[in-house]
């Protein structure tokens, strides 16, 4: 994590960083949780702070990335950072085009890297997933990415006695 970032945690409650923690694309749920529990928190508060902390994105790149990135892909200096960022997705996207709001629950409900709701949230906009059915979709699916990374990382926890 970067330096800069670290300082700004530091000023910030346990409880604030988990949620802002989650908030961020690649760490999300998978990151926060543990470092919820790193910081004292049970898992299960850990995990519903994490939880909320990585929805806050969702509705927002739902309803606004489309335009973005139409505005972005316009200009000189942005247009091949977005193209690759939609070739990015587009590629991750072979499940949720062949089995739909099934496939996206599934796309984001395994925690492995390059999954989760950033990315699925990316590609319900991108394929055109209507919001009242993709939001809960992924709303589900990060719940049980949630309950899986609060299984592992309260057993590795345990397991180490952390």
């Amino acid at each position: 994590m970067p330096e800069f970032l670290i300082d700004f945690l530091a000023l910030l409650s346990n409880e604030f960083k988990v949620i802002f923690t989650a908030a961020i694309p690649i760490i999300e749920v998978k990151g926060a949780i543990p470092i919820g529990i790193a910081l004292g928190m049970t898992p299960l508060h850990a995990t519903f702070l994490a939880f909320l902390g990585s929805m806050i994105p969702v509705p927002l790149i739902l309803f606004t990335i489309r335009p973005i990135f139409n505005y972005l892909k316009k200009t000189k200096t942005f247009k091949k950072m977005i193209n690759k960022l939609i070739h990015k997705s587009m590629n991750k996207s072979g499940n949720v085009k062949k089995y739909g709001y099934f496939g996206l629950f599934i796309f984001v409900a395994i925690p492995l890297p390059g999954t989760g709701v950033w990315t699925g949230s990316l590609i319900a906009s991108l394929l055109d997933l209507r919001f009242k059915y993709a939001f809960p979709t992924i709303l589900i699916g990060n719940l049980i990415a949630s309950i899986i990374i609060m299984s592992l990382s309260f057993g590795m926890f345990n397991l180490f006695g952390w």
